[in-house]
C-alpha cells in the first residue's frame, strides 16, 4: 500500500455517521482487553444451534435406555430438534435392579494375578526339571524361550485386539468375535468353555493327588476306601468336596475369589523362595537328610554339573516305548505357559479391559519366563540327571556289609546295573537302577527346597488358583455366548444375578461338567484335548490380528501398536503345529470340531453386526473381484441377464419378483427398481430397511433402489444410468404389461419408456399375467413365519426342511381367498409339468431362447417340455426350415422336445380377430390414434394379429408362453396402438 492511502472499511462493521454504534456487525466496547462478536455474552454454545460438540457418548450406546442426542440431518437443516418417540425408552415393564457391591479390578489384581496363578503352575515344580534333565541346559532354556515366544506373540495380538475398541465380558470369546465374526467366535466360546470345565476336573484331581502324596510320604495312612497304591475312590470323593468349596467361592462372589487367590500366590511366592534358598543348602533339610537328598541327585551349585546338564540326554519314555526329543520335551512343556488369558477372560470384571489386558497379560509372561529360565539354570547347575539314589552308592560303602562293593551313585552303566541288581538280592531295600536324578524323578524340586513341604503347598497353589480361575471363567465365557444369542438355548446361561452379573446357571453347569469327568478320574487324554482346545483359541487370536490387518479396514486402529500381522500369522502357524504335536489325532479332532461348530453357525446365520474382519473382507473380495471383472471383456458365454426389475414396491407385485428372481437366482444381478412421486412423504431409509427384510423374509437376492420422480421414463433412465458398478451393471430392464387404457399420459410414458431402454442398448422384457402384476389393492397386510416342512425329494424323505410361509390380509384384516394367494405366489413352490412354448420370431441375440432354458433349470419348470416355433422366409421349404433350426437348437446345446415352424404368418387375420382388436381400440382416446396411423401399420398390426391367432391356438393351456416383442418404431407408431 502506498504511503497515504487508507484502507476501506468493512461497512458490516462501520458504526456509521460519526462512530455511532449500529452496524450489522457492531463490536461493542472492550471488556477487560477483550472483545467478543455475540450479542448476549452469557449465552451458550448450546442454546445457539442444534448441532453437538464431539462426544464419545454419540459414539457408543451404552444401553437400551440410551437415547443417541446427535441432531439428526433433518434437524441441522431445520435449525430446531423435533420431538423423538424412543421405543427403547418406553420399556413395558421397569429393568431389574442389580443389588449388591460392584467389583471391578485394576491390571494387577484382574490380570497380573491371574496369569502368574495361572502360569505358574505344577509345571514349575514336577515337570521344569525333568525338561532340563532331559533335553539338557542349553536345548532345555530353548524350549523355555521358544514356549514363551509364542505365548509372547499371542499376547500381542491378544493386546492388539483388546485396544481395538471397547471389551465387553467375554473375554477371548469376545474379542474372536468381533475380530473373525460369530463363526470362528461361536466355536472357539463352545469349545474354551468345555475346555475350562475338564480344566477345572483336572486341576482339582491333581491337587487332590498331591495332597495324598503329601500325606503318604509323611505318614503310614492306609486310604480312606482306598490304598496308597490304587487311591482312585479316595481321589474321587475328597475331589468332589473340593469342587463343591470351590463352587461356593465362586457364588459368593469375585471379591471372595480374589482374596484366596492372593492367598494362593503367596503360597506359591512362598514355594519358589523355598527352593532358591535351598538350592545353597548343602546338608540336611526338614524333608530329608543330607546323604539321602545328595545320592538322589543334588549336589550343590557346581560348575562341573552345569557342563555335564549341557547336553541333552534323552530317555526312553515309559508309556510310549519311544525316545524323548527336543519337540516331545517341548510338546509336554508348552501346556505350562498356557495360562496368559485368565486374566482376559475376565474381561467383564475389569476397570479397564484395554489398559489392564495388555499389561497385565504381557508384563506376567516377561515376569514367569524369567522366573522359568532361572528355576531352570538352577535345576542344570545343582542337579545330576540321573542317579541311583542309593545312599550306599553314594557314600561307597555300608557299615552292615563291608564287603559289597558298590557302583558309584551317578553311574548308570549297563555294568553298575547289573552289579545292583545283584546287590539287590544281598540288600533288601536297596534300589536296582537309576530312578533317580532331573531327568526322572518328579520330586527334584522337593529335594532341592530347604523344607521341601513348601513345594507342595506350591503345587496346592497353582492346582487350586487354575481349577478356580477356570471354574470363573468359563461361566463367564458361555455367558457372553449366550447374550450373544448365536446358538439356540444357549440364551438361558446369558442371566447375570447381583451387581456383578454373575454367571450362576454357567457355575452349575461347569461344576456337573468337571464332576463328571472328576468322577472318570483318568483325564490325561481328556486333559490334552483341552490343550489342544487352548491352542486353537491362540492361532485364532493370532489369525484375528493377521486377518484384520490384511483386510486394511479404517476400523482396524488398535492403540497398542506392537504387533506384526507376519509375526501373528507365524504364532497362529505354530500353535496349530504345536497342536499335531501334542497329540495328532486329538489335534484333528479339534479342527474337526471346529468345522462342525463353524459350519452349524453357517446355517444358522446368526443377525449379527459386529464390524468384524470377515465383513471387511467380504467387501474387499466383492471390491477386487469387481475391480477384476471390469478388466474382463465381454464375451458371449459369460453373459447372463442381469436384472433392472421394474416392481414398485416389492411386495406389491411378488409375481413379477418371484419371476426375475428364478431368472438371475444364483446365478446374476437382479436390481428391484421403485419409483415414487417428487413430493413423496415416505421416508427413503425406512423403505429400503422395510424392503431389504421382506427380501430375506422371502429369500430373494435382490438390490433395491429408489428414485423420485414425477416421470416414469425419466426414473427408469436415471436408475438404468445410475444403477450397478462396472461391469455389474443390468442389462436387461423387465417390467408387468401397462393395461391402464384410459391414461394416455401413462401410456405414452409406458411407450416412452420401452423406446428409451432399447436406445439404451438394454434388453427388455414384459410379463403379461392374467390378472395382471400389481396385487396392492389386494393386499393389506402380510405376515411370514417359518415352518418345517417334510421334504419332497426322495433321497432326504425322512429329513424336514424349512420353508417360509406368508399369510395375506384384505382391508379387514380377513385372509385373501386360496384363488387370490395362488396367484400372488405362482411362481414359487407349485411344480409344473406342462409346456414351455417359446416363440423365437425373430433373431434377437438368443435371449427368447436363453429365458426358458434357464427357468427350465429350477424345480418350478424342471419337467416342463420345451417347444420352440419360429418363422420362415421360405414357406415352400417347411422341413429344411425345421431341419436348420433343430440343428441350430443342437448345436446351442439346447434340449427341446418339439420345432415348428409357421409358414402362414402373413396370412390375413381371421374376421373375428380384427373385431376383438377394433374393440380394444375403442378402450382407448381415439384423438391419439389416428385412421391414417392405423392404416399406416395395418400390415404389422395384421402380422401381429396372426401371431396372436397361433398362440391362442398352439399354446392356451402352455405354462408359459415367451414371445419375442415387436420392436417399437419411435415417431411412426403411436403409443396406444
Amino acid at each position: 500500500m502506498e504511503q497515504g492511502e487508507q484502507g476501506r472499511a468493512n461497512q458490516g462493521f462501520d458504526g456509521g455517521p460519526g462512530g455511532a454504534a449500529g452496524g450489522f456487525l457492531d463490536v461493542g466496547r472492550p471488556v477487560n482487553n477483550g472483545h467478543t462478536y455475540v450479542y448476549e455474552p452469557d449465552k451458550s454454545l448450546s442454546r445457539m444451534t442444534v448441532q453437538n460438540i464431539p462426544s464419545e457418548d454419540n459414539y457408543r450406546k451404552l444401553s437400551k435406555m440410551y437415547v443417541d442426542q446427535r441432531p439428526t440431518m433433518e434437524e441441522i437443516m431445520l435449525g430446531e430438534k423435533m420431538e423423538k418417540i424412543d421405543e427403547e425408552m418406553a420399556p413395558t415393564q421397569e429393568s431389574e435392579k442389580l443389588k449388591g457391591k460392584v467389583v471391578k479390578f485394576g491390571w494387577i489384581e484382574g490380570v497380573f494375578m491371574r496369569c502368574l496363578l495361572n502360569i505358574w503352575g505344577v509345571m514349575l515344580f514336577l515337570r521344569l526339571s525333568w525338561v532340563i534333565g532331559q533335553a539338557g541346559l542349553v536345548q532345555g532354556l530353548l524350549v523355555i524361550t521358544l514356549c514363551n515366544a509364542v505365548t509372547m506373540i499371542t499376547g500381542l495380538s491378544m493386546s492388539a485386539v483388546a485396544t481395538n475398541g471397547q471389551i465387553a465380558s467375554g473375554g477371548v470369546y469376545y474379542m474372536i468375535s468381533r475380530a473373525l465374526g460369530p463363526e470362528f467366535g461361536g466355536a472357539i466360546g463352545i469349545m474354551f468353555t468345555v475346555a475350562n470345565s475338564i480344566s477345572v476336573a483336572t486341576y482339582t484331581l491333581g491337587f487332590v493327588d498331591n495332597v495324598f502324596d503329601l500325606i503318604y510320604d509323611v505318614s503310614d495312612f492306609g486310604g480312606f476306601v482306598g490304598t496308597p497304591d490304587n487311591r482312585l475312590n479316595d481321589i474321587r470323593w475328597i475331589g468332589s468336596i473340593v469342587l463343591v468349596l470351590i463352587l461356593v467361592l465362586a457364588i459368593v462372589g469375585m471379591d471372595w475369589v480374589t482374596r484366596v487367590q492372593k492367598l494362593l500366590l503367596v503360597m506359591l511366592i512362598l514355594a519358589q523362595i523355598d527352593m532358591l534358598v535351598g538350592s545353597f543348602l548343602p546338608g540336611e533339610t526338614l524333608y530329608t537328610d543330607s546323604d539321602t537328598r545328595h545320592a538322589k541327585g543334588f549336589v550343590g551349585w557346581n560348575m562341573n554339573v552345569a557342563k555335564d546338564n549341557t547336553d541333552s540326554a534323552y530317555l526312553v519314555d515309559d508309556q510310549t516305548g519311544k525316545e524323548n526329543n527336543f519337540m516331545s520335551v517341548f510338546g509336554v512343556f508348552f501346556t505350562a505357559v498356557t495360562g496368559i488369558v485368565a486374566g482376559a477372560n475376565l474381561s467383564g470384571d475389569l476397570k479397564d479391559p484395554a489398559y489392564a489386558i495388555p499389561k497385565g497379560t504381557i508384563l506376567a509372561i516377561i515376569f514367569t519366563y524369567i522366573t522359568y529360565i532361572g528355576y531352570g539354570i538352577l535345576v542344570g547347575f545343582t542337579f545330576l540327571k540321573q542317579v541311583s539314589g542309593n545312599v550306599q552308592d553314594y557314600l561307597g560303602t555300608s557299615a552292615e556289609y563291608p564287603n559289597v562293593t558298590f557302583p558309584s551313585f551317578d553311574d548308570c552303566s549297563i555294568e553298575a546295573n547289573l552289579m545292583r541288581d545283584n546287590i539287590s538280592a544281598i540288600i533288601p531295600d536297596y534300589e536296582t537302577g537309576c530312578g533317580y536324578g532331573s531327568a526322572i524323578d518328579q520330586k527334584t524340586m522337593t529335594l532341592v527346597s530347604a523344607t521341601g513341604y513348601l513345594v507342595y503347598v506350591g503345587c496346592y497353589g497353582a492346582t487350586l488358583s487354575s481349577a478356580i480361575a477356570s471354574l470363573v471363567g468359563a461361566p463367564r465365557v458361555l455367558q457372553a455366548v449366550g447374550r450373544d444369542k448365536i446358538y439356540p438355548k444357549v440364551e438361558f446361561f446369558a442371566k447375570g444375578h447381583g451387581a456383578n452379573n454373575d454367571p450362576f446357571r454357567g457355575y452349575i453347569l461347569v461344576f456337573l461338567i468337571a464332576f463328571g469327568c472328576l468322577m472318570i478320574g483318568d483325564l490325561n487324554a481328556i486333559g490334552k484335548l483341552a490343550s489342544n482346545f487352548f491352542l486353537a483359541a491362540y492361532a485364532l487370536m493370532n489369525l484375528s490380528v493377521f486377518h484384520s490387518s490384511m483386510t486394511k479396514s479404517p476400523g482396524w486402529r488398535p492403540s497398542f501398536k506392537f504387533y506384526n500381522p507376519w509375526v501373528s500369522l507365524l504364532g497362529a502357524i505354530v500353535c496349530v503345529a504345536i497342536m499335531f504335536l501334542i497329540d495328532w489325532i486329538l489335534a484333528i479332532g479339534t479342527v474337526a470340531a471346529i468345522a462342525v461348530l463353524y459350519a452349524f453357525m453357517v446355517y444358522l446365520k446368526p443377525e449379527t453386526n459386529w464390524g468384524s474382519s470377515a465383513d471387511a473382507l467380504v467387501f474387499l473380495n466383492a471390491l477386487n473381484n469387481s475391480y477384476s471383472l471390469n478388466e474382463k471383456k465381454d464375451h458371449v458365454k459369460t453373459y447372463r441377464p442381469k436384472i433392472l426389475l421394474m416392481s414398485g414396491n416389492p411386495a406389491h407385485r411378488k409375481p413379477l419378483v418371484d419371476f426375475a428372481n428364478l431368472i438371475t437366482k444364483k446365478i446374476s444381478l437382479l436390481v428391484c427398481g421403485h419409483i415414487l412421486p417428487e413430493n413423496s412423504l415416505q421416508d427413503e431409509e425406512v423403505l429400503k430397511e422395510t424392503v431389504e427384510s421382506w427380501f430375506r423374509d422371502h429369500n430373494i437376492k435382490s438390490f433395491y433402489t429408489v428414485q423420485q420422480t414425477d416421470s416414469f421414463s425419466y426414473g427408469v433412465q436415471n436408475m438404468i444410468n445410475l444403477t450397478g458398478l462396472g461391469k455389474l451393471c443390468p442389462n436387461m430392464v423387465l417390467m408387468g404389461l401397462q393395461s391402464n387404457k384410459n391414461d394416455n399420459i401413462s401410456s405414452d410414458e409406458y411407450f416412452k419408456t420401452l423406446t428409451l431402454c432399447l436406445e439404451k442398448k438394454m434388453a427388455v422384457g414384459v410379463l403379461k399375467l392374467p390378472n395382471g402384476c400389481d396385487y396392492s389393492g389386494n393386499v393389506a397386510s402380510e405376515e411370514t413365519f417359518v415352518e418345517e416342512v417334510p421334504n419332497t425329494t426322495e433321497s432326504k424323505k425322512s429329513k424336514k426342511e424349512k420353508k417360509t410361509v406368508a399369510v395375506y390380509r384384505d382391508a379387514n384384516g380377513k385372509p385373501l381367498p386360496k384363488s387370490v394367494v395362488d396367484e400372488i405366489q405362482r411362481f414359487t413352490g407349485v411344480k409344473r409339468s406342462g409346456t414351455i412354448d417359446v416363440y423365437w420370431l425373430y433373431d434377437d441375440g438368443g435371449l427368447t431362447l436363453l429365458l426358458p432354458y434357464i427357468l427350465k433349470t429350477r424345480k418350478q419348470f424342471a419337467s416342463c417340455k420345451l417347444r420352440v416355433f419360429s418363422l420362415t422366409n421360405r414357406p415352400e421349404d417347411l422341413n429344411q426350415s425345421t431341419i436348420g433350426l433343430s440343428n441350430m437348437l443342437a448345436k446351442f446345446r439346447i434340449n427341446y422336445s418339439e420345432v415348428e415352424i409357421i409358414p402362414d404368418i402373413t396370412k390375413k387375420a381371421l374376421p373375428e380377430t380384427k373385431a376383438q382388436f377394433e374393440e380394444i381400440l375403442k378402450g382407448y382416446d381415439m384423438s391419439t390414434v389416428s385412421e391414417s396411423d392405423i392404416k399406416a401399420n395395418s400390415e404389422r398390426t395384421n402380422r401381429h394379429l396372426r401371431t396372436a391367432e397361433i398362440l391362442r391356438e398352439k399354446s392356451m393351456n402352455s405354462e408359459l408362453v415367451v414371445v419375442t416383442l415387436p420392436l417399437p418404431r419411435k415417431g411412426q407408431t403411436p403409443a396406444a396402438l
